[in-house]
């Protein structure tokens, strides 16, 4: 290699080693920083889980005998009471008599019908007709569900069993329905189940939330999310959790003294719900947190930066 290619390949290498280093290749991130506020408000702690709206006891109405519908009473929705007349039906032996009735006129039918009376169906208890099977004029067999009626509805949750050590007996719960998502419906737990139940290959434990009143657009079979209540407080100093980080089992946060400067000071905090957690420590409303942010060397956008970057000052 001759004298004048030495040097040039010499100036290539110092030019691109000074392009790496000019380019970032081996420098630090820069460190900038994005401010939170600290606030007051209410916290809470709950355990959320899916279900489905069922009626607590489903009744199915079977007539005594086969015959035919004369007159149904009542449409789906509706409230009954115990011992309220449902509908009205015809043996198959009455029916085929009115039928042959009818035939001669309505001198005979008015006289069979004072004679041979229909049988009435009676609501056995309080409660919704939840499905009408049937109409006017059909006929049906001894073992045909002529109408089906629920005394209330609740919603069957499956509670991981990691959680249900933490439901109780009338604990406050919020339902909230896939089909009204906008609807909060107050409810509290009524019953949990002894027995478990795997659920893709989940040990799960059903419990029956019941509604403290229930709406009229909630029906049995749709989809619920619950909310089960552990633990509220309100009007409290609330931090949020990404200004928290933990170093040697402490939590610290960056905060921006008078002069300017990143300061890191532990604190104590409470309970939280994963974004947000409460504040124990003695910090004013007013003070202003700093969380770090990394420069992405190649995007150039800020990025959060959770191991931290320089070190700040120590209060």
């Amino acid at each position: 290699m001759t004298k004048n290619k030495k040097i040039f390949v010499s100036v290539l290498v110092i030019v691109v080693v000074a392009g790496l280093l000019y380019f970032g290749v081996g420098r630090k991130p820069k460190v900038q920083y994005k401010t939170l506020e600290l606030k007051r408000g209410n916290l809470s702690l709950s355990v959320l889980a899916t279900g489905t709206v069922q009626p607590e006891n489903r009744l199915e109405i079977k007539p005594p005998v086969a015959g035919r519908v004369e007159e149904v009473l009542v449409k789906e929705g509706e409230k009954v009471k115990k011992g309220q007349i449902l509908a009205w039906m015809s043996s198959s032996e009455r029916a085929a008599m009115m039928d042959a009735a009818r035939a001669q006129g309505k001198a005979e039918v008015k006289k069979w019908e004072e004679l041979y009376r229909p049988t009435a169906v009676i609501a056995p208890l309080s409660g919704t007709i939840i499905l009408r099977s049937v109409e006017s004029g059909q006929t049906f067999t001894a073992t045909d569900a002529i109408l089906v009626m629920s005394d209330r509805l609740t919603v069957k949750a499956q509670v991981d069993e990691t959680d249900i050590a933490k439901i109780k007996l009338k604990q406050p719960a919020e339902i909230t329905l896939d089909a009204y998502p906008s609807e909060k419906v107050a409810a509290h737990v009524d019953q949990i189940a002894y027995d478990a139940k795997a659920v893709n290959n989940v040990t799960t434990y059903v419990v029956d939330v019941l509604p403290n009143e229930t709406p009229d657009f909630m029906r049995s079979g749709m989809t619920a999310n619950v909310s089960f209540e552990l633990e509220s407080k309100s009007d409290i100093l609330l931090i949020p959790n990404e200004a928290i980080k933990i170093k040697n089992g402490a939590a610290m946060v960056l905060i921006k003294d008078p002069s300017g400067n990143a300061v890191e000071t532990e604190v104590k905090v409470g309970i939280s719900n994963g974004k947000q957690s409460e504040l124990l420590s003695e910090l004013s409303a007013d003070t202003v947190l700093l969380v770090e942010m990394i420069q992405d060397k190649k995007t150039g956008t800020n990025i959060f930066n959770p191991m931290g970057g320089m070190k700040p000052k120590k209060k």
